[in-house]
């Protein structure tokens, strides 16, 4: 019996819908609300300490080191800071909190308690068995917490795994292009698929100044034109680290092979879906402008 290859961008599509599932904790409500019971209560703060809290008590460039995109002086006004606040343990704790109420909220009961919900977590765990720690802080510290009994905790647990350990190995492929964390925003945001400025400003740090410092950068490289908008061989940049992106990332969807990739897609992409339809982002986070 012969097993059907894995597609070149399968993991890609794959990665993407449950991206799309996991992403929805960082503008959900209920995240705040959790957060704030403990005392954290700025936006950043939050942020920082959510995606951290896996890492430990760390500090303010360890932070930047594995976020890459923020702009170190926003990190430092909150890191280590928020850890006087609440302990890694505590805000660990508070987001499977917030995640549990806001997938009920957002997704429902009978689609949280789904054999469905169920498969999807299966199958996204033996995805992440193949997952390298190697060179992958952030996937390496979520892989030593917890799997969660319930299905739909499990599930974002390893949405987790598979977002970080992507992530990881994309900022290695950003490094050996020769862009830092903002011009790789940058580059992204002419695609029209990253975030617009305007959330780029609010959410990472960075001021209009630094934004047309940094065009002006990547137009002496050739890679954006006088409007901003991406050149031959910005695209072409773009393209290359997508690829390379995915071929570091290829072993978990191996792994699951074609028909389970497949199969985790289309689950993932109606979970993806019904979030989206209940509004779990803002309307004018991605794009140009």
């Amino acid at each position: 019996m012969t097993t059907a290859a894995l597609e070149p961008r399968a993991g890609r599509r794959c990665h993407n819908m449950l991206n799309s599932l996991h992403a929805t904790s960082y503008f959900a409500p209920e995240l705040g609300r959790e957060l704030a019971a403990l005392g954290i209560t700025h936006p950043r703060a939050v942020n920082f300490a959510v995606r951290a809290a896996a890492l430990g008590p760390v500090g303010a460039g360890a932070v930047t080191a594995t976020f890459y995109n923020y702009k170190h002086e926003l990190v430092a006004r909150h890191v280590p800071a928020v850890w006087a606040i609440a302990s890694p343990e505590d805000v660990l704790a508070a987001r499977v909190r917030a995640v549990d109420s806001a997938l009920r909220r957002l997704l429902g009961e009978e689609a949280l308690a789904s054999a469905e919900m169920t498969e999807a977590a299966q199958l996204a765990l033996r995805a992440t068995e193949a997952c390298s720690r190697s060179a992958r802080p952030l996937y390496s510290a979520h892989a030593d917490l917890p799997v969660p009994k319930e299905p739909h905790l499990a599930y974002f647990h390893a949405t987790t795994l598979l977002r970080e350990h992507r992530g990881d190995g994309h900022l290695a492929v950003l490094m050996a292009a020769g862009l830092d964390g903002l011009e790789a925003v940058v580059t992204h945001t002419a695609t029209g698929k990253g975030m617009t400025p305007k959330w780029v400003f609010s959410t990472r740090g960075w001021t209009q100044e630094d934004w047309d410092a940094a065009c002006e950068r990547l137009r002496g490289r050739g890679l954006l034109d006088a409007d901003g908008e991406l050149t031959a061989e910005g695209v072409a940049l773009r393209k290359e680290i997508e690829s390379e992106t995915d071929r570091l990332d290829r072993a978990p969807y191996e792994h699951l092979g074609a028909e389970g990739v497949t199969r985790l897609t289309e689950l993932g992409a109606g979970f993806a879906g019904a979030v989206v339809t209940a509004g779990a982002f803002p309307a004018d986070l991605l794009g140009k402008a």
